[in-house]
């Protein structure tokens, strides 16, 4: 059976929980393959809204097996928190399967975060200070605490002398930061590790030994494309490959064994932090857009930044990923425009661009061109099917499809389970 991933096609918050929670009754493993609790997840169910962080959206489908794999960074504490926090709500992470080679994130790396993003000043990134680039940077290092350390207390205390040596100088005589103290933070740590430990895993192991018993696996990323350290809007971007490509790595399934790649899009784009944005809206229409979508982040309460449709970023997410189906959500978001904007291409220093510019400097000067399309008055969120879309909703969905080089197999209307309306199956 296949392996499905599910990845953002702009810079993230386009409804990717929601995806996942709707396929999730059709798939027996839902992963995260990357990203740590600087993301986050909104599945509404019925009157109930979930925010997710660190755990899989597949943990509120019955008979799901969520997992973390290899390639998500992890703080114990909050982990084990949003499990609390779930369970005081009926909803059991029993079968959670976390990947005993996930790395974690340490007091070090939430300190670092936070002051050297503080030093950068103007310059600085827009991290959410969760010390998820230096957990990402201390792992490409070579000097990573893993979960499976947890469960060897005498490699647990040696692997954080030898890395707070080094971190606790760059704090105190760099910073002017207080250092940290080994010993605590290493009985801190063993603390999490009995209830970490029943769930700890070889899951590449068992994910292969799913698929060879024909059962599904959907692969979840966090954040988005545009995002992804190789190929989003460097240097603003997070640590990790959200990209499809990042969830053969991040989970231990072989590329062979994918055979779909749903692309989630919002009907209009949003971001968060800093960096180019070049349909974004800083006017009175943008922020209409900010609260008519309920634009803040799900993990720290930012307002995300808005604007409208841009195909060209969406033709990039088809290209760098192989995305061979859409999920178009939140087009109920624009009823009530008389026209909508939708970005076809750039215009940079008078030459036009029908692609992403290749440089930064070009990308940051990039202006978009766009096409106006009809919009619709009428309310959209109680309709159950494509046909009773107005004509010229169903025209938008037609009109994006083209630009963006995939079909679109699904378009949300709402924010509940119930309020998608499908074109196509999507497994």
């Amino acid at each position: 059976m296949p392996a499905i991933v599910i990845v953002g096609a702009q810079w993230g918050d386009e409804g990717k929980g929601k995806a996942t929670d709707l396929l999730g009754d059709s798939v027996d493993y839902v992963v995260r393959y990357q990203g740590g609790n600087n993301a986050g997840h909104t599945v509404v169910i019925g009157d109930e809204s979930y925010a997710l962080h660190l755990l899989p959206s597949g943990v509120l489908s019955p008979g799901v097996t969520p997992v973390i794999g290899n390639g998500v960074v992890i703080d114990p504490g909050v982990l084990i928190e949003e499990i609390d926090g779930l369970a005081g709500r009926g909803v059991s992470c029993e079968r959670l399967l976390i990947s005993a080679n996930a790395h974690l994130i340490m007091p070090h790396h939430r300190a670092l975060d936070r002051v050297t993003e503080r030093f950068l000043g103007t310059a600085r990134i827009g991290t959410t200070g969760r010390g998820i680039g230096p957990s990402y940077g201390d792992k490409a290092a070579r000097m990573g605490i893993r979960a499976e350390d947890l469960l060897d207390p005498g490699i647990l205390a040696q692997k954080l002398e030898l890395v707070l040596r080094e971190k606790n100088q760059v704090l105190t005589k760099v910073y002017n930061r207080r250092g940290i103290d080994a010993a605590a933070v290493s009985a801190e740590y063993l603390g999490y590790a009995d209830r970490l430990r029943p769930h700890l895993a070889d899951t590449s192991l068992i994910l292969n030994k799913a698929l060879d018993q024909d059962e599904v696996v959907l692969l979840e990323g966090a954040q988005a494309t545009l995002l992804d350290v190789d190929h989003g809007t460097y240097p603003f971007v997070t640590s990790s490959s959200p990209t499809a490509g990042g969830a053969c790595a991040g989970s231990g399934i072989g590329p062979t064994r994918i055979t779909r790649v749903i692309g989630i899009v919002k009907a209009y784009t949003t971001r968060v932090g800093a960096g180019p944005f070049p349909t974004e809206l800083r006017d009175a229409q943008g922020e209409w857009l900010r609260k008519t979508g309920g634009e803040y982040g799900v993990t720290t309460g930012r307002e995300r930044r808005t604007g409208w449709f841009d195909a060209v970023i969406a033709r990039y997410a088809t290209r760098v990923n192989g995305i061979t189906d859409y999920f178009l959500t939140k087009l109920d978001v624009l009823s009530g425009l008389d026209k909508i904007p939708v970005c076809v291409a750039y215009d940079v220093a008078g030459q036009r661009h029908d692609e992403i510019p290749m440089t930064q400097t070009e990308f940051h000067h990039a202006v978009p061109v766009y096409e106006y399309l009809d919009g619709w008055w009428e309310d959209i969120s109680a309709v159950h099917d494509v046909g009773g879309l107005p004509r010229n909703a169903r025209a938008y969905v037609g009109a994006l499809e083209e630009m963006i080089g995939a079909p679109v197999a699904a378009v949300g209307v709402g924010p509940r389970r119930d309020q998608t309306l499908q074109l196509r199956p999507l497994i």
